[in-house]
């Protein structure tokens, strides 16, 4: 049996002789950070690939959902999902915020709307919805709850980098929309992150935040953080900005392959493409049904990785059942059934670039088996 290590994920990584390239110009420059040359360069490249005005760079995908609250002056309660990394919850805490946990639609894993207005109490200033596996959410829902009680939306798009709805970027919903560069995303910067936002004075009040608040060599306007991100991975980001299409490409193989290949396994569901919707394919989670499968999710992923097949459970535990969350009113098992039976069921599947036939027929032998 081939003992070849399958792992989750592999990052799209820039050709050497590219990066060498850069890096002399860079070197040649000598201005590796602060708004550099190959900084500007790239948040102009972004704005046109993911169709949206205004992009700032970050130096990782939590510290603009944390810029996102403080530029908004976001306080009280925001409603969000327990289902998602915990960077999104951790954000509304490092603001002082409290989340408000409620279900999730199982059709995409991601906030279910017919939760979020009993949710609402006279503390509540905004919603964070999760794109979760990059699944887009119910936008227009959302936002007209948002419009009808007077509440901020920010969305956390870490798994959403280029999914676009009837051709329009998905990013685009909101007040604004986070994105995580690390490299084990669909797009990569080694690590890195990036806030959309669309006017030119929020795009002005967050290149400020992210800077210590510095407006001048002299003047300081807000108590900032240090999140700007630097020339070397700016160059990693355009180098690979011109090869995602081609890794979102070999992913979308990977994911015919396993549907085609897990359709007929009893208690074995997975998600099919949304209409209309451009997918990125960032993760392939399947839900395992124990009576129907014959085994738990649990017993799946041990059995894989006995093989060298390294799957994630993805996610779980639940944010709302970390110590920080779970004495929250809105943390109890009662109030999130489905969140809790997702979590219990969902593996997610190596799901990469670089996967190849023989890694994929594996990985389908090892489930049907």
């Amino acid at each position: 049996m081939d003992n070849t290590q399958i792992t989750v994920t592999s990052p799209l990584l820039p050709d050497l002789d590219e990066l060498d390239a850069y890096l002399r110009d860079i070197w040649s420059r000598k201005w590796i950070t602060n708004n550099g040359h190959y900084h500007k360069e790239l948040e102009a490249a972004l704005c046109e690939y993911l169709k949206v005005p205004y992009v700032s760079l970050f130096t990782n995908g939590t510290l603009p959902l944390i810029t996102a609250l403080q530029a908004l002056r976001i306080t009280g309660e925001v409603i969000t999902t327990p289902f998602s990394f915990v960077a999104t919850t951790h954000s509304l805490w490092w603001n002082g915020i409290k989340p408000v946990f409620v279900d999730i639609d199982p059709s995409n894993c991601g906030i279910n709307p017919d939760c979020i207005e009993a949710a609402i109490t006279p503390r509540t200033t905004a919603i964070m919805p999760v794109h979760c596996y990059g699944k887009p959410c119910d936008t227009k829902r959302i936002q007209d709850i948002a419009d009808k009680y007077g509440l901020r939306v920010i969305y956390d798009a870490a798994h959403a980098f280029g999914v676009e709805v009837d051709g329009e970027g998905i990013l685009n919903a909101g007040d604004m929309s986070t994105l995580s560069f690390h490299a084990t995303k669909v797009y990569n910067t080694i690590e890195g992150g990036a806030l959309i936002m669309h006017d030119a004075r929020t795009k002005q009040r967050i290149d400020y935040l992210k800077n210590f608040g510095f407006a001048g060599e002299t003047t300081v306007v807000a108590p900032g953080i240090n999140g700007k991100m630097d020339e070397v991975r700016s160059a990693v980001g355009l180098i690979n900005l011109r090869h995602v299409d081609e890794a979102i490409e070999a992913r979308h193989r990977v994911a015919i392959a396993y549907r085609e290949g897990l359709r007929d396994v009893p208690g074995i569901t997975y998600f099919e493409d949304m209409p209309g919707v451009r997918h990125n394919y960032s993760y392939f989670p399947i839900f395992v049904d124990p009576e129907q499968y014959g085994m738990t999710r649990d017993e799946l992923y041990e059995k894989l990785k006995s093989r060298n097949i390294y799957g994630r459970r993805y996610f779980y535990p639940l944010i709302s059942e970390f110590s920080t969350y779970r004495g929250l009113e809105s943390a109890t098992r009662e109030n999130l059934p489905v969140a809790h039976r997702i979590a219990e069921q969902v593996i997610c599947l190596p799901m990469h670039h670089q996967l190849s036939g023989e890694d994929v027929e594996r990985i389908l032998d090892a489930v049907h088996n």
